[in-house]
């Protein structure tokens, strides 16, 4: 009886050691600022920004704690980012509105998400110089009432919506007699609401929405003549960072040595390589 006793407690000793291991290197692996791992966050799903696929197709990078791969014009500037740091680059996936308190919570290491670096962002974290400037669109409906449209003007009635926590919904409002709709959580959704008819488009940026005209043909992106009114800082894109991290001047002197038309051809190709449908 007594050599059983002893058996069991040293058999549920070996089990605690092991459960103890295994939480240790769980908890390594989750943190980020460690010296050989970039840990990025972004939604994967924001072409040709950042998008969702099933393998290493194009220089996709696989997201971690997943079987999927992320892709696109963020998931290229990360990967020369993190090679210029000299660390390995970790997609996490992380919803928009999940990722600054990510950030903060010191889950990623930044964001590399066609994010704008706006005035009440930069309150919460800081941002590197950017990477990418675009301008507002419109995505509509081929073949609707709204596929001819040129102006603000134009949408009068129009039921239009955009992402939640972005200055793309708070532009809506410049649009006189809009029927504005409730903000939706990504863009495969309101490219969803728009096939659907719930929506009579959404606002975009030009290439998200040349992406989504390209991988729908129902879809029509409107470039118009008298756009939206808008500050840089909300047409551009940088890295989003913590408050002093150590890293910036790095990243920025990284981003410093991709010329614009290499941008724009990485932009091209992102463009070029989406996913058919999200």
């Amino acid at each position: 009886m007594k050599r059983k006793v002893i058996v069991f407690v040293g058999l549920l000793l070996s089990v605690i050691f092991v459960l103890g291991a295994c939480g240790s290197n769980d908890t390594a692996s989750e943190a980020s600022g460690s010296d050989d791992v970039f840990r990025v966050g972004m939604e994967a799903g924001y072409a040709p920004y950042n998008w969702t696929q099933l393998n290493d197709a194009n220089g996709a990078v696989k997201i971690d704690g997943s079987a999927e791969y992320a892709g696109g014009y963020d998931v290229e500037i990360a990967k020369r980012i993190a090679e210029g740091l000299g660390k390995k680059l970790v997609i996490v996936k992380t919803k928009w509105e999940g990722l600054e308190p990510a950030l903060s919570a010191n889950k990623i290491d930044a964001i590399i998400a066609g994010m704008s670096p706006t005035a009440e962002r930069k309150e919460k974290i800081d941002f590197t110089d950017t990477y990418y400037t675009s301008q507002l669109v419109m995505v509509v409906k081929k073949g609707g009432k709204y596929e001819n449209a040129t102006s603000l003007a134009d949408f009068t009635g129009a039921k239009i919506t955009a992402q939640n926590n972005t200055f793309h919904y708070n532009v809506i409002d410049q649009i006189d007699g809009v029927k504005k709709q409730t903000a939706m959580d990504s863009f495969p959704a309101m490219r969803v609401a728009l096939e659907s008819g719930i929506i009579d488009g959404y606002v975009s940026e030009r290439p998200e929405g040349i992406s989504a005209s390209a991988a729908n043909d129902n879809f029509v992106m409107i470039e118009l003549t008298d756009g939206f009114e808008t500050s840089i800082e909300e047409t551009t894109t940088a890295v989003g960072v913590r408050k002093g991290y150590e890293y910036t001047e790095k990243i920025n002197e990284i981003l410093s040595g991709i010329s614009e038309q290499e941008r724009q051809d990485i932009m091209d190709a992102a463009i070029q390589n989406q996913p058919t449908a999200e």
